[in-house]
């Protein structure tokens, strides 16, 4: 990181400019093993060629004097000869500058150009205190000035330009994009918030991301804001991003990049020192002695190592589930192998073409008993949570413009969050560090305790995550068993894969009786806000269904739960 949070008087603008934080990651990236286009700094969409810019030049900021807690707006610069803007890019102060912006240029002619200039611009937002009188006369320097560009009929904007004088922009330091290029984005996170004098409301500056993401979608981010004071909830923007038209998609990694990326940013994963509940390798846990039952049947069946004797593909039908056995060996599957472990890697297309994300699967033979945690007081469980084969995953998002990691994805039981790069703790270069909470394997960028529930009233399950010598270095302890993009015999999927039923048996005992027996010991008031809570949270963390393998989640085709 630079920059020391201060700002100076820029007198040529009349603007003043913050010493803005950068991020950066630790180490340099590599140089990868030669392929087609990966990491070859831009992005064939069809018709369109795309860049990332990640050079920004600051125009305005919601609050310079109040550092870490203002919203700042830049443009971007060093845009190579030939290529265009498509709108500006915002972010908090909270963290280090990083983000990245498109610029495209057009490399396939047809009777309508892909880019044009915008025929006016529409001002959304401005200070208060400005008139026509100011914008005739060039006053109201060094404040913010929010432009919609106007586009021609048959194109799209896909951003606004932020100035920080009130004559409006000129025409060509933006383009619009012909709509059949472009798809509908949406706004997922809230920057800024201010009143508006133009519209007598609440003026709102968002993130945006793609409304269809997967790992079959073909819309590509642009990297900028949207804004408004009109919009409401479930209304189409008035801005789009980009669709890669081109069925090539020759962005992506070829193996050899692949374990080249894996091997660079592959995380070491530490488990908490008082874990029971470590992960094995699959084939570990099936040469232990696990069973297959099926529904009607008298008693399992012995899985094969390679797991070519479970049912394959169809549909979760219930008839299949995989079980312990029900004698001594039971104790000691429960407990894992660390030293069999190893992360298994699907590599899938990202948000278009655009990145890459590696996810890693880890298996762990037995999830442990939760914790429940009411203010300051802790009830350890025996039931709640305990099930047979326990799947979580980080993923990954990689840049396909420079091989660059961009964000990592963390698991937490049913559901998980996006972290960027910044708030990273990192190890021996530009590995991620993963802890995973004792028992139940949710994953963390950071030590300590985490709350499923409500942080606000301290009640919910509690989740301690923790540095130990108990570690599984993925870059090291990997096999790739998906990446489809790549075609048919390049990766082959291990037989187990295909298994789509549960890898843990339907409880049948009621755990959820062993909450209540707890909460019924609260004060009135405070037992019906607990029971609230504890009715929201997933069957699974009950362990009242056996959890299904990764190719039954919906983030295997689809983008992750955030």
């Amino acid at each position: 990181m630079s920059g020391c949070g201060c700002f100076y008087w820029n007198r040529v603008t009349d603007v003043a400019v913050p010493d803005i934080d950068s991020f950066s990651l630790p180490s340099p990236i590599p140089e990868w093993p030669p392929g087609h286009g990966f990491a070859t700094g831009s992005i064939n969409l069809g018709e369109l060629e795309v860049r990332e810019i990640t050079k920004f030049e600051f125009i305005w900021g919601s609050d310079i004097k109040n550092r870490r807690k203002g919203v700042n707006f830049f443009k971007p610069v060093d845009i190579p000869d030939g290529y265009f803007c498509l709108g500006h890019y915002s972010q908090s102060d909270e963290k280090p500058l990083r983000g990245f912006l498109l610029v495209a240029r057009e490399v396939k002619k047809t009777n309508s150009p892909a880019l044009v200039d915008p025929t006016d611009y529409t001002l959304v937002w401005c200070p208060d205190d400005w008139t026509e009188d100011n914008n005739v006369h060039g006053h109201s320097h060094g404040h913010g000035y929010f432009w919609l560009p106007i586009a021609p009929e048959g194109y799209k904007a896909l951003g606004f330009i932020v100035t920080n004088k009130p004559a409006k922009p000129n025409l060509n330091e933006i383009q619009c994009v012909r709509e059949d290029l472009t798809t509908t984005c949406e706004p997922h996170c809230i920057l800024l918030k201010k009143h508006s004098k133009i519209a007598d409301s609440l003026f709102t500056v968002w993130k945006t991301r793609p409304c269809h993401r997967g790992m079959h979608e073909k819309s590509v981010p642009v990297g900028t804001f949207f804004s408004s004071c009109i919009w409401s909830h479930g209304e189409d923007l008035n801005i789009r991003c980009l669709k890669n038209l081109n069925d090539n998609i020759n962005s992506m990694p070829n193996l050899d990049q692949i374990h080249a990326l894996i091997n660079h940013y592959g995380p070491t994963i530490y488990f908490h020192p008082d874990e029971i509940y470590l992960p094995s390798s699959v084939s570990w846990f099936f040469e232990k002695g696990v069973l297959l039952h099926k529904k009607g049947g008298s008693k399992g069946e012995r899985i094969d190592p390679s797991g070519s004797s479970l049912p394959k593909g169809e549909r979760n039908d219930g008839e299949y589930w995989i079980d312990l056995p029900k004698d001594e060996t039971a104790k000691k599957i429960k407990k894992g192998d660390l030293k069999s472990a190893k992360v298994y890697v699907h590599v899938k297309p990202a948000l278009g073409g655009s990145f890459t994300d590696i996810v890693m699967w880890i298996f762990c033979p037995f999830n442990g008993p939760g914790c429940i945690k009411i203010g300051i007081m802790n009830y350890p469980l025996t039931r709640v949570g305990q099930h047979v084969g326990d799947w979580e995953h980080v993923s990954l998002r990689v840049s396909n413009f420079t091989g660059e990691l961009w964000n990592v994805y963390f698991s937490q039981h049913s559901g998980g969050v996006w972290v960027d790069a910044s708030d990273l703790e990192f190890i021996e270069g530009n590995k991620p560090i993963v802890y995973s909470s004792r028992n139940g394997h949710a994953n963390y960028p950071h030590p300590g305790e985490f709350l499923q529930g409500s942080a606000n009233l301290r009640i919910g399950i509690r989740n301690s995550a923790a540095r130990s010598n108990h570690a599984l270095d993925s870059s090291k302890d990997y096999e790739i068993v998906a990446a489809e993009y790549l075609g048919d015999g390049v990766v082959n999927e291990p037989c187990w894969l295909q298994f789509m039923r549960k890898w843990g048996p339907t409880t049948v005992h009621d755990s959820r009786a062993e909450v209540s027996r707890i909460l019924n010991r609260l004060p009135e008031t405070l037992r019906c806000s607990a029971q609230n809570i504890f009715d929201k949270l997933p069957n699974e963390l009950y362990g009242e269904d056996g959890p299904t393998g990764p190719k039954e989640k919906s983030s295997w085709f689809g983008d992750e739960k955030c």
